[in-house]
């Protein structure tokens, strides 16, 4: 984008809303070796990729999740339905969160759903995954429209800067900054809403409470 363009802001928005998501249904029913799994994300996600040479998931990044608990080992080097959730579910986080927050929110996850059967069909890991899928989906439209009317506000500032390079220029970074600025603010209320969780959910606090209901009972 050498000038400031909407319809450039509108091309990429587009390009970004046709990404190809994991989608619930698509995760193998079927327990999968190491390689099996990168190559299974790969061909899902790698329209995200920024640059050709990203990688989407390697054994070092797996291996390194298991180790820092934010995914269960393997049953006989083997992976399963759920983990391919929770490796999705990394996959995004980590652009936002540190490995302590994500362990944060993973750790409840794994507890209530992983590996837990619904039925024959579904786990509890694909009911989460559906409806956290949906909710996802839903928002997109809203977003489209928030950055669009961003990149609005930014077409009409600095118009009395005569210079054209420049004016294009800070037209440009009006934008990034209100894009950051929003980012700055939802990152924020994330990590504001873990901590909460966290420090209302401590191993301390549950076992004062367990010890308090023993004593009443």
């Amino acid at each position: 984008m050498t000038d400031y363009d909407i319809q450039y802001v509108a091309s990429v928005l587009r390009k970004l809303t046709s990404l190809n998501y994991i989608q619930p249904g698509e995760v193998p029913n079927i327990n999968l070796y190491m390689d099996q799994v990168t190559a299974f994300m790969d061909a899902h996600l790698s329209d995200g990729k920024r640059h050709e040479s990203d990688k989407i998931l390697t054994k070092t990044m797996i291996n390194n999740y298991t180790k820092n608990d934010l995914l269960p080992p393997p049953e006989k080097k083997k992976y399963s339905k759920d983990h391919i959730y929770m490796l999705t579910y990394i996959y995004y986080l980590k652009n936002l969160l540190s490995i302590s927050d994500i362990q944060s929110l993973l750790t409840p996850l794994t507890q209530y759903a992983f590996g837990k059967d619904e039925s024959e069909e579904k786990s509890d890991m694909d009911m989460v995954y559906e409806q956290i899928h949906k909710m996802c989906q839903d928002e997109g439209p809203m977003l489209a429209k928030d950055i669009m009317k961003k990149s609005h506000k930014a077409d009409h500032a600095f118009s009395d800067i005569e210079d054209e390079e420049e004016r294009n220029f800070l037209k440009i970074f009006s934008l990034v900054s209100m894009l950051s600025f929003d980012v700055y603010i939802k990152k924020n209320m994330i990590q504001a809403i873990i901590d909460d969780y966290t420090s209302s959910n401590k191993p301390s606090d549950k076992a004062s409470k367990s010890s308090s209901k023993k004593k009443k009972d």
